[in-house]
């Protein structure tokens, strides 16, 4: 299924508890191996754990603004409402 985004800001190389400019919908892509996306609220608390299984891996996951990504080895980038 090919997917359709708005880009909507730069990308963040390996992010770290990082809000993404307080995006509401975050495009991660793993670019080493397996990769695990964090996704935190603003007192650290882990909301949700996502899996991506190899490098190339992708997904648009949304948050609130003030929540936090972290993906040790990829990239993430905020993005309009995704459209299939």
């Amino acid at each position: 299924m090919t997917l359709t985004v708005i880009a909507k800001g730069s990308v963040v190389n390996n992010p770290s508890q990082n809000n993404i400019s307080r995006a509401q919908f975050v495009h991660c892509v793993a670019t080493g191996a397996t990769q695990t996306v964090v996704v935190e609220d603003s007192d650290t608390n882990v909301l949700g754990q996502i899996y991506l299984h190899a490098a190339g891996d992708s997904i648009v996951i949304e948050k609130n603004p003030s929540d936090t990504i972290t993906i040790v080895d990829g990239h993430a980038s905020a993005v309009g409402s995704p459209r299939s």
